[in-house]
């Protein structure tokens, strides 16, 4: 638990901010005082580990905080009242935060007990340029996989397909070697790996992928050059204007791709960022709500909560049988197995009607809640954490023979790091990419 608190950064500067929150919200209640207070603690934890590791931990409990306090303190306080229906906190703040507090604590303190001084995040720069001096082409022969399994993953059925997607994800690792274990910065090929981020994200339509890898992207550059304070926070000032300005433009640009057939090219997203901005959108309260919506993971939770176990029983782990199941077997082996973004799951436990285009995960606290309750969700939210951090001090075992091996953790940790997932999608990504290493 002392990665929790044994670690350089400004202590004077959080109480500082934590004070100013006092005093500009007297009104505040104080369970979200406190998840304010705790959002910013891994805020400033992710941000001050940045050039020493790969920050895994630290960005799962930033990214938890951000969707899961951040977020529903903002709708309770002022944002909801620019929603409507299933939009929403659906129960009272008191309630909610009653659940959600402790769990995401306790997931929090799963990750950090006996982490071992975060092991699995910290690489072995000396090992790692010793491997890649005797084995110069590992780095390109991993990126040209990427672009291969890249293009070629619709020709296959979903099983097969999954492989190939997985294997796209080398790209970042080649590219991540490159970085690490070279004398010079390789331009091109970095300019190559996250322009294809850039392509395929403007071709979906989703931004997930680009804001993630983005992430990943610097915390290895970090490492690599060791940035001033300065030049760190220049990064997470621009990556989150860039993060907000998506949450504001994509719905434009989804309208002109999808709706109107336009091309999905980064001139549409410029025109789509024009009209934005020509409809006042920036810095509108109302726009803002709505990008909030888009980071408050909590809303759903409330939905869970009010469903479960009022009209729908606790599942007492019956739902979670199936999760863990269908996270282990392939599709050949149980070819019932619940379906990543599985909707019914979804509608029976939060009675929330989705329309036929769209899916929305439960979460692992949701799941959690919808198995085992308050008392005992909390003890999963544990022992998940705990599991995970179980995972990374397995990569860091293994990378003593294989030094490179702890650049695959982004890959491997892609999905369970975003608490929009459901459960069965983070596992079922972090059980098959392990499998494929």
């Amino acid at each position: 638990m002392n990665t929790l608190f044994n670690v350089k950064y400004n202590a004077n500067l959080l109480l500082g901010i934590a004070l100013l929150i006092f005093l500009l919200f007297p009104g505040l209640k104080w369970y979200s005082y406190i998840a304010l207070i705790i959002t910013l603690h891994q805020f400033f934890l992710l941000f001050y580990s940045l050039g020493h590791m790969i920050p895994i931990r630290y960005l799962f409990g930033s990214l938890m905080c951000l969707q899961l306090f951040l977020g529903p303190v903002l709708a309770y306080n002022g944002m909801d009242q620019f929603q409507t229906g299933n939009s929403k906190m659906q129960i009272p703040e008191s309630e909610y935060f009653l659940y959600v507090l402790p769990a995401v604590v306790a997931f929090i303190a799963g990750l950090h007990s006996w982490s071992k001084n975060l092991k699995g995040e910290i690489l072995d720069l000396a090992s790692i340029k010793a491997f890649t001096g005797s084995n110069n082409e590992i780095a390109y022969f991993l990126i040209g996989v990427g672009f291969f399994s890249g293009l070629v993953t619709d020709i296959f059925s979903s099983d097969l397909a999954f492989v190939f997607y997985l294997l796209d994800s080398f790209k970042f690792i080649g590219l991540f070697l490159l970085i690490v274990g070279s004398d010079s910065l390789k331009i091109i090929p970095m300019s190559i790996v996250l322009g294809s981020i850039i392509i395929s994200s403007l071709n979906q339509g989703m931004f997930h992928d680009l804001l993630i890898w983005i992430i990943f992207l610097f915390a290895i550059l970090a490492i690599r050059y060791q940035p001033k304070i300065y030049i760190k926070l220049i990064f997470m000032v621009a990556f989150a204007i860039l993060a907000v300005t998506i949450q504001l433009v994509k719905g434009d640009y989804r309208e002109a791709t999808w709706g109107r057939g336009e091309e999905t090219e980064l001139n549409t997203l410029t025109k789509a960022y024009a009209q934005t901005r020509a409809e006042n959108k920036f810095f509108n309260y109302s726009s803002i709500a709505q990008s909030n919506l888009r980071i408050n993971q909590g809303y759903i939770i409330t939905h869970i909560m009010k469903t479960v176990p009022k009209k729908v029983p606790y599942a007492n782990g019956t739902e979670l049988n199936d999760i863990v199941i269908s996270a282990l077997l392939p599709r050949f082996l149980m070819p019932d197995k619940l379906t990543a973004g599985n909707r019914d799951i979804f509608m029976k436990y939060t009675k929330f009607q989705l329309k036929k285009s769209v899916s929305m995960g439960l979460s692992s606290v949701g799941d959690a809640y919808i198995n085992f309750g308050v008392i005992g969700g909390c003890v999963f939210m544990f022992l998940l954490g705990l599991f995970y951090s179980e995972v990374l001090k397995g990569f860091n075992r293994y990378s003593k023979s294989f030094p490179i091996l702890l650049l695959f953790t982004p890959m491997v940790f892609y999905y369970a790091v975003r608490p929009d997932s459901e459960l069965q999608t983070n596992l079922g990504h972090l059980v098959k990419s392990c499998f494929l290493i």
